[in-house]
């Protein structure tokens, strides 16, 4: 990156000319290779896919930083920089075809921030796992400020993350794990329990920044800034606590509609949770973003 910070970047190269540029961003406390069945089917159908390491995360930690620490200070703005800088190397290895930006939960945040400062450089973008800012996320922000000023920057913020998603739990019966609310995939949860790169407890800092950032992308004069034409695509589980059970997500929707954006559509699976790629009917979450996707390249 432009400050020197390495980035762990995933291809997928599909056999003769791309029809897309596909990036994707994954979420909080995971990593890019969760995404590889997903990556590895958009490859199939002809598109050129990347996926990358936050800051914090998965294999750029074993490059440079420490795992739930985004930087110092405005960590929010350096990671949607990281995908403008990343967006930017894609587009010009890969001209002429069209730039489609798919953001998962923490990922979602960023894309929603990308496409309020960037969204010429992007063809379509599809939003999995957004939710809403709410007026707990102020407190949060307030709270994490004190945390991070009185214990340290780069401490594990365990009451940050109990008071992030401690409640999430609470609204599936018989739960099991501490992440059942992932999804309903026993299976899935598991291998995210297994995996030494999943389930992390983010520093004071991160959230700091997390919240920073919510609260940016939620302010009117930011939203307005994207471009009218820019097709959107909302998925999300109508279990899925991080939206409020679609809730959150019809909210992002109207705010995009609000801004005067033309082709905001969302799609609710049901029955699913947070993680919708890693449910065990998928399928339908995959035929769904082809779908629109053909539909979307047909119309152009």
């Amino acid at each position: 990156m432009s400050d020197g910070h390495q980035i762990f970047i995933r291809f997928f190269v599909p056999e003769g000319e791309p029809i897309g540029n596909f990036h994707i961003l994954h979420g909080m406390a995971e990593h890019s290779a969760r995404y590889d069945a997903y990556a590895s089917l958009l490859c199939e159908q002809g598109y050129f896919v990347t996926v990358h390491d936050h800051r914090g995360h998965g294999k750029t930690v074993e490059l440079n930083g420490s795992y739930g620490y985004l930087a110092d200070e405005n960590g929010f703005d350096r990671i949607v920089e990281d995908v403008y800088e990343i967006v930017q190397y894609i587009r010009n290895e890969k001209e002429n075809v069209p730039t489609i930006l798919f953001g998962h939960s923490m990922g979602s945040f960023m894309a929603r921030r990308f496409i309020q400062l960037y969204s010429d450089m992007v063809d379509r973008c599809i939003l999995c796992g957004t939710g809403a800012t709410t007026i707990l996320h102020r407190m949060g922000n307030s709270l994490a400020k004190t945390l991070a000023r009185v214990e340290g920057k780069n401490v594990e913020s365990k009451l940050m993350s109990d008071l992030s998603f401690g409640s999430f739990n609470k609204k599936f019966k018989n739960a099991k794990t501490p992440f059942d609310w992932l999804c309903a995939n026993v299976h899935e949860v598991k291998k995210y329990i297994d995996d030494p790169l999943c389930g992390f407890i983010p520093t004071h800092q991160f959230f700091v920044d997390l919240t920073d950032g919510l609260l940016l992308i939620n302010r009117t004069s930011e939203i307005a800034q994207i471009r009218k034409d820019l097709p959107v695509l909302l998925i999300s589980g109508s279990d899925d606590p991080v939206g409020d059970k679609g809730i959150g997500v019809f909210k992002v929707a109207k705010q995009l509609e609000n801004a005067g954006l033309e082709d905001v559509v969302v799609y609710l699976f049901e029955g699913m949770r947070h993680e919708i790629l890693n449910e065990k009917n998928n399928q339908y979450v995959y035929e769904v973003t082809t779908r629109w996707l053909e539909h979307d390249r047909r119309k152009n």
